[in-house]
């Protein structure tokens, strides 16, 4: 394995996971390293055997970390990574630039990228997932991003390899994103700020934002997202099925179906991965059962259970 000796970032081995995902579950990684800069990325790619796995985490709001940990080198890309320019309509993000503050950094520039403002999460995990809401998805504003592939080559991608989907891509294997380019619209600063207000006001009014949770945990059935108008159809949307099927304030140990909102997922304290992944089965198999539709999760589970 590589020595810690060469490298300006920080490596760490055997590093537990759960205090860097939103749930707070999971086991240990065999490696996490945090990468100082690009040039520390690609040398520690370079140098990494190859029977190591990667795994790109970002900061753990869509994820489920399974108790036993993560058989792979975790990346997280933290300070190096996080700057955000705007050019113009063109706005060029780290990949560990908040989604957040990239939507209002931009609309102090009068770019419309006000979609971003309520996904929680990294502008890195918005390509991967394809992340959007009300409407508008990560893939209608990607221009270009910047890859460190797996041998530690740093090269551009483009949207038509990553061949964006309803909540997911194609990343290639082992790469890590360290920068997106997204191009915006014009709009009055103001006009931004003030859509943007009133998105976080109904979100938190709808959803459970003050609880422990990592946003949507299953895909709409009817593969697109919430576009949050008043004529939206409701009757394929997954908390609607999860509704129907009488599972929303469902539980397992810990783990809970939100009552507020039935397709959220919250860590009611002390829950387990295995609580939240048993809690997400059930969920599926009971709306199978009722509606014969078969959920996605749109959760990331990741690692191998505690008695494997």
């Amino acid at each position: 394995m590589i020595s810690p000796d060469a490298l300006r970032g920080k490596l760490t081995p055997q590093r537990e996971l759960s205090d860097l995902t939103w749930l707070r579950v999971g086991g240990p990684a065999d490696y996490l390293f945090q990468p100082a800069d690009v040039a520390d990325l690609q040398d520690f790619m370079r140098q990494l055997p190859d029977d190591l796995d990667v795994f790109p985490m970002g900061v753990g709001s869509n994820l489920i970390v399974r108790d036993g940990g993560l058989r792979a080198v975790v990346i997280r890309l933290g300070r190096g990574f996080n700057g955000i320019e705007v050019d113009g309509m063109t706005v060029t993000a780290g990949a560990a630039a908040l989604d957040a503050h990239v939507a209002r950094k931009a609309a102090d520039a009068g770019v419309d990228l006000t979609f971003l403002r309520t996904i929680p999460g990294s502008i890195g995990g918005a390509v991967r997932m394809n992340a959007g809401c009300y409407g508008s998805y990560t893939a209608d504003v990607f221009q270009s991003g910047l890859i460190v592939t797996r041998q530690g080559e740093l090269r551009e991608i483009g949207p038509d390899e990553l061949n964006f989907r309803y909540r997911q891509t194609d990343m290639p294997e082992g790469a890590v994103l360290v920068s997106a380019t997204l191009k915006g619209v014009s709009g009055e600063a103001e006009e931004l700020h003030a859509r943007m207000a009133a998105q976080l006001q109904k979100r938190d009014e709808t959803q459970p934002t003050k609880d422990r949770s990592a946003g949507s945990t299953f895909r709409n059935p009817a593969g697109f997202s919430s576009t949050g108008r008043a004529d939206d159809v409701h009757d394929l949307k997954a908390w609607k099925v999860i509704d129907n099927a009488g599972m929303r304030g469902a539980r397992v140990g810990g783990a809970q179906m939100s009552e507020k909102h039935s397709n959220f997922m919250i860590n009611t304290g002390g829950a387990t991965a295995a609580d939240l992944e048993g809690l997400g089965e059930e969920v599926r198999k009971k709306v199978y059962d009722s509606s014969g539709i078969t959920l996605e999760w749109e959760i990331m589970r990741v690692g191998e259970p505690l008695d494997k």
